[in-house]
């Protein structure tokens, strides 16, 4: 496969080989310090339906600007830590990887993605919070992040 015609899975493959990553027990045998960044990476309307607690939003589309000064996109907090310690999270793992490859090409020293993401932290019985910092059930989170991919969305035989 040449360099440009890479599916989805071999980007992900690739972008793990060159990142860190936490599972969800390891955040609960070592929680994060009040220091570190949750950044979810996910879309809104996923965030808003929920999250981790006291992570904050910055879609992967608005990622780099977000992490830079002078972009309406800029979250002053993001763009000064690029020595803090920072997890990434998204639904499954996957986006964070990507996310974790490009901050560390921007420059930021202490980026993790979170293994299995929501989906791992939700079948490990972790909390999850919904945009009005509600407790969400695992029942229904398990609901949420069942796949749904529709048969046009599958690739032909």
């Amino acid at each position: 496969m040449s360099q440009s015609n890479k599916r989805f899975s071999q980007l992900v493959k690739e972008a793990v080989a060159q990142i860190k990553e936490l599972l969800p027990w390891d955040l609960e045998e070592n929680p994060p310090d009040k220091e570190t960044i949750l950044l979810d990476v996910r879309e809104p309307y996923e965030f808003h339906t929920m999250h981790i607690q006291h992570s904050i939003n910055v879609p992967r589309g608005i990622l780099e600007t977000a992490c830079e000064y002078g972009f309406e996109e800029t979250v002053p907090a993001l763009a000064a830590s690029r020595d803090q310690k920072i997890i990434i999270i998204c639904r499954s793992g996957n986006r964070s990887a990507l996310a974790a490859v490009t901050m560390q090409q921007m420059g930021f020293n202490n980026v993790y993605s979170l293994k299995t993401g929501l989906r791992g932290w939700n079948e490990y019985e972790m909390p999850l919070v919904d945009a009005q910092g509600e407790t969400v059930s695992i029942d229904d989170a398990d609901e949420y992040h069942t796949s749904r991919v529709r048969p046009d969305q599958r690739e032909p035989d």
